[in-house]
């Protein structure tokens, strides 16, 4: 996601860890000018997030019932490198190359954008292959080709891959490695602190530390959704379940990750993020990206009833986020509404259809949304020729980098 998603800036993640994985970001394409291409979503610097706040803005309109301007479906579509792959933003009056820098994450949300759409599919088909094609030996994928695999970035391919029909259990490795194998590999057991927390990545001696915002997006991940996802049907508390990796399925392991959670989220109704450096403010912060990311995680695995309160808090106090954060976090919280059932459209006051159409180009069609469900809603599957409502995470926006960058990608993107 997407990252979830909340993710760290490109350039805080590179600065965070050149030292210790230097292939595991590289750097992005020059600064575009200030004048943005036209069909572009939001004001800011699209430089780090242009691909991923673009296409996570089709998602959220799509799950309401918004049919996004043909200008800006061309413009994300002319972004794709030939190969299949895509960037974080690159100027596309000029042709891919061997400089050019691909974007597991960003081609991973474009993928499932276009999906949504029902547009484009040859081009969706396209990266879901060069997807495949970058897998790591573990089964993972990083967030440029060939880096370390983390839980964020193999989350949202497992995503894409799911949604273009690619069963995922049969993308191995050569050793039987799948992108499963890579996410349970950064499980933290039960009954260790943190117990059924995600790591981002592992530390150089293989340590794992939790992570809300990995653990959210791999509880997506091992069950084969993504970034949008309805609330599956319900199941008892989510309890945490012993055993080695080897030991657990996909499912057990998502559901350890949605105990630690909604644990998490009994304490305080919304997530912590530490102070930025510098801050005058030394105590940690409520971040509102890895907390929306949360309660997807949580419909999406059946226990929407633990995301209750923090929806609600999310629609008292997000406001000033949501519109400073631009498309991607005003998107981040159509998709934690609509899978709890809270209204989009009066979301603490707010109509975040109408917020989050206003940072683009005019939508084709804006239809009027249907009464409110109180079921199980549809979650994204394997199938992808239905045209319907494939829904998606991610993960999430969160931290701003600098003046005019904005908030960065989830899926979050990564925060480590």
């Amino acid at each position: 996601m997407t990252v979830r998603r909340s993710a760290a800036a490109l350039a805080t993640t590179a600065l965070l860890l050149g030292a210790a994985s230097p292939a595991a970001v590289a750097a992005p394409s020059p600064s575009p000018s200030a004048d943005l291409p036209p069909g572009l979503y939001g004001a800011t610097d699209p430089t780090y997030d242009g691909v991923w706040r673009q296409s996570l803005a089709f998602l959220a309109q799509k799950i309401e019932y918004v049919t996004p301007s043909a200008a800006a479906v061309d413009w994300l579509v002319g972004q794709q490198c030939d190969s299949g792959a895509f960037t974080s933003y690159r100027d596309a009056s000029k042709p891919c190359d061997a400089s050019t820098v691909m974007d597991t994450n960003a081609t991973a949300i474009a993928v499932q954008a276009l999906v949504e759409l029902n547009q484009h599919r040859e081009d969706a088909n396209n990266g879901a292959d060069w997807l495949k094609s970058v897998q790591n030996e573990d089964g993972g994928w990083g967030y440029n080709p060939g880096s370390p695999s983390d839980a964020n970035s193999t989350s949202i391919v497992i995503g894409a891959l799911a949604r273009t029909g690619v069963p995922i259990g049969e993308v191995t490795t050569a050793d039987g490695s799948t992108p499963y194998t890579a996410l349970q590999a950064l499980a933290i057991g039960c009954g260790k602190e943190d117990g059924g927390a995600f790591a981002y990545q592992a530390d150089k001696k293989g340590g794992l530390t939790a992570n809300a915002d990995a653990t959210a997006a791999s509880v997506l991940g091992l069950m084969g959704k993504g970034i949008a996802s309805g609330t599956s049907n319900a199941v008892k508390d989510p309890v945490c379940a012993k055993g080695d990796a080897d030991d657990l399925s996909p499912e057990q392991s998502a559901q350890n990750g949605a105990y630690y959670l909604a644990t998490a989220l009994e304490k305080t109704p919304y997530l912590e993020q530490a102070p930025m450096p510098g801050a005058e403010d030394a105590a940690p912060q409520p971040d509102f990206g890895n907390t929306a990311d949360a309660v997807v995680a949580l419909t999406a695995s059946g226990h929407k009833d633990k995301a209750t309160a923090t929806v609600e808090w999310l629609a008292e106090n997000s406001k000033s986020w949501a519109r400073q954060g631009g498309p991607a976090a005003t998107a981040q919280l159509i998709l934690a509404a609509h899978a709890t059932g809270a209204q989009v459209r009066d979301f603490g006051g707010v109509n975040l259809v109408q917020q989050l159409n206003a940072t683009g180009p005019a939508p084709a069609t804006v239809a009027e949304p249907s009464p409110t469900p109180t079921g199980p809603q549809p979650s994204s599957g394997t199938s992808s020729d239905d045209g319907g409502l494939g829904l998606w995470w991610l993960i999430g926006i969160g931290l701003a980098f600098g003046a005019g960058i904005g908030f960065l990608l989830s899926m979050r993107r990564k925060k480590p």
